[in-house]
């Protein structure tokens, strides 16, 4: 596994933003080296219509849809990984808005910044709940129970799909297509995926308690901060406090069925 074109057991990591995949990514890469990882890494990147998972590579890994998975050979290792739902929405909101604020005012004026202009101009509650259908589509596809949404329609973008379904339907869809990987972690036992890549490639990697984009001010090895409750002390309003709540509960019960998380209320 170390030349595009000779891969014979793919890895492919379904690499859900903000579950410590940077760091999954760069150990991956480094066992396969830099040429046998496909250069698709975010679902955008693809042409439309053309395949998310270019044939002949060792690793595909990255924030793309897995819609074509079976067009890779029959013994490819697919895994993902959960994070607490509420943590992730807040550490993707925390790392979107660290961006915007780095950037300058001539790049968040660009018309493709608009993500930039919404979070910093506005409060967390009107970045969340407000703004035009194009902006509460990108909303509603990220942030809410984009756990259950990927898993069902296998796509980055898929909530739409499954906004008519019913709580329990998706939950139970979700479940099944996560036992249908050969690898689930959850973000606090990645030893088990460290083990599991060793006796598929033979190869270390390590990955458990590194988190290589921990915050501006934590070292990669740092455990980073919780960050829900700076994100439920940024909304004014009870009724956003509640919807983002709503955003994680679907999810929230998906790793409890999958023995990810603690049977408690979100």
């Amino acid at each position: 596994m170390t030349k595009a074109g000779t891969a014979t057991t793919p890895i492919v990591f379904l690499h859900i933003p903000k579950t410590a995949g940077q760091t999954i990514h760069f150990e991956l890469a480094r066992i396969v080296g830099e040429e046998a990882v496909s250069p698709i890494r975010v679902h955008t990147q693809a042409e439309k219509g053309a395949a998310q998972m270019p044939p002949g590579y060792s690793l595909y890994s990255g924030h793309v849809d897995w819609d074509a998975i079976d067009t890779l050979p029959p013994d490819r290792f697919v895994f993902t990984v959960l994070r607490d739902p509420l943590e992730r929405i807040a550490s993707f909101y925390f790392y979107l808005l660290r961006k915007a604020e780095a950037a300058s005012p001539e790049e968040r004026a660009l018309p493709e910044r608009k993500g930039m202009r919404m979070i910093t101009g506005q409060s967390a509650d009107d970045y969340f709940f407000g703004g035009d259908p194009a902006w509460q589509r990108f909303i509603q596809d990220h942030y809410n129970n984009l756990y259950c949404s990927y898993l069902v329609t296998q796509k980055m973008r898929g909530r739409r799909f499954v906004a008519d379904k019913k709580d329990t339907d998706l939950v139970r869809e979700a479940a099944a297509a996560a036992r249908g990987l050969d690898g689930l972690y959850g973000v606090d036992n990645l030893g088990a995926l460290e083990q599991d890549i060793l006796e598929r490639t033979g190869q270390e990697i390590t990955v458990a308690g590194r988190y290589v984009n921990a915050g501006p001010d934590a070292g990669p090895d740092a455990q980073p901060d919780l960050r829900w409750p700076k994100l439920a002390a940024r909304l004014e309003q009870d009724q956003s406090l509640q919807k983002l709540l709503d955003f994680a509960r679907l999810d929230q019960q998906l790793m409890i069925e999958l023995g990810l998380a603690s049977d408690a209320p979100v």
